[in-house]
């Protein structure tokens, strides 16, 4: 125990540009990490990504604050990081990323921590290629929200996030507040995409991270009033062209393998899959 937990570390500064090499060698895979490294300075703030070096240089990484998310990480390096949290289980909600990844970190960790909430093992990793043809016309009325619509996109988003995790993203007027404010971050650097009918949203996209020419889009959601009248598709179409021509040309997500209508509609717009991630919900 003792050797692997000196094999991990936080990331110094000047090794930024190694770490976002190492995120580049799959960017639709590591993009939320990389968006994280960027997003993050590393001289004032120590510790949210750790680096496994075994024999002197970066090897594997592990993004750790409200979730963990591996990056390169092999057998050796999950064990290594494993020890590193293993008694810090009350600070993540989460361990996501590439199933063989999570699946190696989550065998070290379930040793020491509580049953999860759940675990999605199969969540197909979808790619939208740079020079793949649009298999939907675009519905013009999405648009990047404004700061004006700052209170109609909190609820819609808290909803999405309901449905998905099966809580809400607050339970207290902190909470509720740092989720106000990282929904008007979204909003602030024109990544967050909605349709707008009669002061109500009724479909909404984010792209919630984005780094390498990449972005990963998340939450998204159409109102149930309006499920089932054919939205989803072109509204996802124009998600794409608007990432491409502003954005990122590489554009990605993930999806629950169960969610049967989202895979279809997501292929429907000229999706692949290239991999699968995981989800472990602490």
């Amino acid at each position: 125990m003792l050797r692997t937990t000196r094999e991990v570390r936080a990331l110094r500064p000047h090794e930024r540009a190694q770490a976002l090499a190492l995120c580049a060698r799959d960017p639709a895979a590591y993009v939320y990490v990389a968006a994280r490294l960027a997003e993050t300075d590393l001289h004032r703030t120590r510790g949210p990504l750790l680096a496994y070096c075994p024999e002197g240089r970066i090897e594997a990484l592990c993004w750790q604050s409200a979730n963990l998310v591996p990056v390169e990480c092999d057998a050796a390096a999950a064990a290594a990081f494993a020890a590193k949290v293993r008694r810090q289980q009350s600070q993540f909600s989460s361990v996501f990323g590439m199933d063989a990844q999570v699946e190696a970190l989550w065998n070290q960790l379930r040793v020491w921590w509580r049953e999860p909430m759940d675990i999605r093992a199969d969540q197909p990793l979808l790619v939208m290629e740079e020079d793949a043809p649009l298999g939907a016309p675009v519905d013009d009325r999405v648009r990047p929200a404004t700061p004006s619509e700052l209170e109609l996109i909190v609820p819609a988003a808290a909803a999405m996030f309901t449905e998905e995790i099966g809580y809400a993203p607050y339970s207290d007027g902190p909470s509720r507040r740092t989720y106000i404010n990282s929904t008007r971050a979204l909003i602030e650097r024109g990544h967050c995409l909605r349709i707008v009918e009669n002061d109500e949203v009724i479909f909404k996209a984010e792209l919630g991270s984005v780094a390498l020419g990449t972005c990963q889009v998340q939450g998204v959601w159409v109102a149930p009033s309006r499920r089932g009248e054919g939205l989803s598709v072109p509204a996802m179409a124009a998600v794409v062209a608007y990432a491409r021509a502003h954005i990122a040309p590489l554009v990605t997500l993930y999806v629950n393998a169960y969610n049967v209508a989202a895979i279809a509609t997501y292929a429907r717009v000229g999706f692949t899959q290239r991999a699968t991630f995981s989800t472990i919900l602490l």
